[in-house]
């Protein structure tokens, strides 16, 4: 018997692998002060709710990098349904290898992903693709505030503990070779529709399942959930909108 797989039975249908919204990576997208990019690579898509915003708004090819096919498969299925799937190429490959295969990057985007490399890693290492003046859109998981609710900092000690405020994060990309052009927040909304309001009945519902790995990861989803409605703002992700130094 094939043991399921947590993440395509909790996430399973869903355009959201994590917080977002279109109309914030939209409003990010039109604050460059450029338009016209001949390669842009969308890192760690998942299924590609920004690969499909970017290639609407764009209309050029949009190269999709994730590791795991079967997302990368949702995303070309619903590209091609769009009428978009000229404009969205798909690659299986880790984040990290981006550089060798995308020596020259005009705009390199990533949403809510850059952590599964740890940030400043990422940054130095897409820094070797992306073109002198090119942009890197890259939305991370920020403290926001200097209180931070004693559940919710138990929760991140072991769920994210590389986590680190705008100031500091700011620092390391500049440090990697960036400039700041611009930060946004997404706002907490983009949390909850069609995303923490659907995995929590979900997660629910699995709490009791006969494999083990899946009922960990439902409660694990859970006490995310949780420490999101105890945050009281105190973290967020932030769009970093950057600029390769000359």
């Amino acid at each position: 018997m094939k043991t399921p797989n947590p993440v395509d039975l909790l996430f399973a249908d869903m355009d959201k692998l994590s917080p977002g919204d279109d109309s914030v990576s939209l409003y990010v997208l039109r604050s460059l002060p450029q338009h016209r990019f001949e390669v842009v690579v969308d890192a760690g898509c998942g299924v590609g709710r920004q690969t499909m915003v970017l290639a609407s708004e764009l209309r050029i090819p949009i190269q999709a990098v994730d590791s795991y096919q079967p997302f990368l498969n949702r995303l070309k299925r619903r590209a091609n349904e769009k009428g978009l799937g000229n404009l969205v190429q798909i690659h299986c490959i880790d984040m990290k290898d981006i550089p060798r295969v995308f020596p020259a990057i005009d705009l390199l985007w990533a949403e809510g992903a850059a952590y599964n490399i740890g940030f400043a890693n990422a940054l130095i290492t897409w820094a070797k693709a992306i073109k002198p003046s090119g942009f890197a859109v890259v939305s991370e998981l920020c403290w926001l505030r200097e209180k931070i609710p004693k559940a919710v900092k138990e929760f991140f000690r072991s769920g994210y503990p590389d986590m680190q405020s705008v100031p500091q994060n700011i620092a390391i990309a500049e440090e990697a070779g960036y400039k700041i052009f611009n930060t946004y927040t997404l706002p907490q909304e983009a949390w909850v529709k069609d995303y923490y309001d659907v995995l929590e009945p979900r997660a629910k519902s699995l709490v009791n399942h006969s494999d083990v790995a899946v009922r960990d990861f439902a409660v694990e989803t859970l006490k995310e959930i949780e420490a999101f409605n105890f945050s009281e703002d105190s973290y967020g992700y932030v769009f970093y909108v950057l600029q390769r130094s000359n």
